[in-house]
């Protein structure tokens, strides 16, 4: 079928070998911005002979990639990053443009991926091997080799950041890279192939196959891979893990996130608020960072009530983005109204938004939903919107026990002003990241980013020093030279 004369952009097209091809792929879906509705692109559903040529190619350039010195592959990123910098303005309105973030938001991202690259720029000094004389004249050498041609499976919610959560780190290691992004936001990796191509990487070294389903499972399966990278729900997680696996990969599979604040009585109520508010708005909630939960302890109605006037202060359209798609924002909504309908207190009303200008934009506004209850859907399952559910508890045990019965572990954050009870939830909330008086408890680099329970799946990380781990194999070595020298057991 004819591209539609009225987009933005040309037909989204795959790349490896270091050029885009146009694909031939019989289904195409129209990419379309959350902003306003305007068509941007589209994007094919990529058949398995596309997978199947970017990976011949990635593992012929996997040749060459691999003994290149990991001081030299670090070069090229240098380059890539300031090529960032020098794109961010274009960068960030494309972030903005398919995503739907607000400018801010959008700019963050561009910045935080700057970051991520200089992290992969100090490679070269995190993974100098090891070397010990273990007995006289006998030394044992430690040292990181590549696995290959790997796999990355990104999300819609960072278009730019996540693709560079692995990316930099899995080539800088030597790897090559087949990358499939969501086909709800194309466009920003592409643009990365070309600042990549632009910044020196030789042909074949990172690549990209659009699609949907079946190229996930494609990848899954295909047996000239060698470990794959997911980043979405946990129900895709599941069964990208299981597939992977099956095949006999390494995979990391990060999924889904229910993540609970508890708010104590001594909390700072001001900081508090602006935190909550600004956890569960941020990227208009669709992050598994997201406050999606609050665990009230106590009387803590003096807070609850600014929680409400700063999400008041958060507009869609000027600091609030856009959710993705009309069909996300039905689902939030959904969820709003059930639970209004099983009881609970609507404090906050986001439903119905409608901004000015950009009546086919998809926005849900900020929404806190008080006096809800564990059993309910808006309390277990995670809505990925502007909203946030408030349980109240007498106790912080019982807070806990909330928490801790929630099958996901992504991250848990606590408000107090009392060291003692911070350190107990530190000790006892089932998360993998948490945090004291921070709404979004995301680790900087070097510290590696993962959660526990059915918000990942799968050992080591994809991101700070964890990810060396999974991104690299290790080669041990021991010699001897010195015929003459004494001998033990060991040697």
């Amino acid at each position: 079928m004819s591209a539609p004369m009225s987009m933005k952009y040309g037909r989204v097209r795959n790349f490896y070998g270091g050029q885009f091809v146009d694909s031939h792929a019989s289904e195409w879906l129209d990419v379309t911005s959350p902003l306003d509705g305007s068509l941007l692109s589209q994007v094919p559903m990529s058949g398995a002979d596309e997978l199947n040529a970017a990976v011949e190619l990635a593992k012929s350039a996997y040749v060459g990639w691999s003994k290149t010195t990991i001081k030299e592959r670090a070069q090229i990123f240098f380059r890539y990053r300031a090529l960032l910098e020098k794109y961010s303005d274009e960068l960030t309105a494309l972030v903005s443009e398919e995503n739907g973030k607000t400018p801010d938001e959008a700019r963050a991202e561009v910045e935080k991926s700057i970051e991520l690259t200089e992290f992969a720029c100090s490679m070269p000094q995190l993974v100098s091997g090891e070397i010990l004389e273990v007995s006289r004249g006998v030394e044992c050498r430690v040292e990181h080799f590549p696995l290959g041609v790997v796999a990355s499976i990104v999300p819609f919610n960072f278009p730019l950041m996540v693709p560079n959560w692995t990316m930099p780190n899995a080539l800088v290691l030597g790897n090559t890279m087949i990358m499939k992004p969501s086909e709800l936001v194309p466009l920003s990796v592409q643009r990365m192939a070309e600042i990549l191509k632009e910044a020196g990487l030789p042909n074949g070294v990172f690549n990209v196959v659009n699609g949907g389903r079946e190229t996930v499972e494609n990848i899954c399966d295909h047996e000239g891979i060698e470990a794959v990278s997911f980043v979405g729900s946990t129900k895709v997680a599941k069964l990208v893990y299981q597939r992977s696996t099956n095949s006999f990969k390494r995979c990391v599979a990060l999924g889904g996130a229910k993540n609970h604040l508890f708010v104590l009585p001594d909390a700072n109520p001001a900081m508090t608020a602006t935190n909550v508010a600004a956890s569960m708005t941020g990227c208009a909630g669709q992050r598994c960072m997201a406050a999606s939960a609050m665990l009230a302890v106590g009387n803590v109605d003096q807070i609850i009530d600014q929680i409400c006037d700063e999400a008041r202060k958060i507009v869609p359209g000027k600091n609030l983005g856009a959710v993705i798609s009309k069909a996300a924002k039905e689902r939030i909504e959904g969820f709003i109204t059930e639970a209004e309908s099983d009881g609970a207190k609507i404090l906050v009303d986001g439903r119905g938004v409608k901004v000015d200008g950009k009546e086919n934009g998809t926005y849900v506004g900020p929404t806190v939903i008080d006096h809800v209850t564990p059993e309910m859907s808006v309390a277990r399952e995670e809505i990925f919107g502007p909203v946030i559910s408030i349980m109240r508890t007498s106790t912080l045990d019982e807070a806990i026990k909330i928490e801790n019965e929630n099958p996901y572990g992504n991250a848990a954050a606590v408000f107090t002003q009392s060291g003692g009870l911070a350190r107990y939830v530190m000790e006892n909330a089932s998360a993998g990241m948490i945090g004291v008086n921070i709404g979004v408890p995301v680790p900087r680099e070097p510290f590696s980013f993962g959660g526990w329970n059915e918000s990942r799946f799968g050992t080591n990380d994809i991101t700070g020093k964890s990810s060396i781990e999974f991104w690299t194999k290790l080669k041990k070595t021991t010699t001897k030279w010195n015929p003459e020298s004494r001998t033990n057991w060991m040697s």
